[in-house]
């Protein structure tokens, strides 16, 4: 088993009608959850904000709290046990919570900005273009 693929991986996450970015889950930060994220893919649901600094969809996806922490960067990726949400970072933030770290925005976090509450995410694997960067 390669030890490059199966470590990180690339995903698309479009908002409908409007834009889309890429992103990569890495294992090594929460095995469990990126696991179970990506037998679960493809996911969708609506936008949601938690104040300036997320924004989130909600999945039907029941994984505990794993390698939590409460700091987060911009472009930064977690999951919140709470509503199995997956949510992404605007900006840097501390949180009150924990969250388990899942991955990082590689491309478009400002197509992030023109979200409105409701708009439709379709998160799937990047498999179908090949990368010829």
């Amino acid at each position: 088993m390669s030890a490059g693929s199966v470590s990180s991986f690339q995903l698309v996450v479009e908002i409908k009608g409007k834009s889309h970015l890429t992103c990569e889950l890495k294992r090594h930060l929460s095995p469990k959850t990126v696991g179970i994220i990506m037998r679960s893919l493809p996911l969708d649901g609506n936008a949601h904000f938690l104040g300036q600094n997320i924004v989130y969809f909600e999945t039907m996806i029941n994984s505990g709290v794993e390698r939590q922490r409460k700091e987060f960067k911009k472009g930064d990726i977690a999951f919140s046990p709470a509503g199995g949400s997956i949510c992404f970072f605007l900006s840097d933030a501390v949180l009150t919570k924990s969250m388990t770290p899942i991955g990082k925005i590689t491309s478009g976090i400002d197509t992030l900005k023109d979200i409105k509450s409701g708009d439709v995410f379709t998160v799937k694997q990047l498999t179908d273009i090949s990368s010829g960067h």
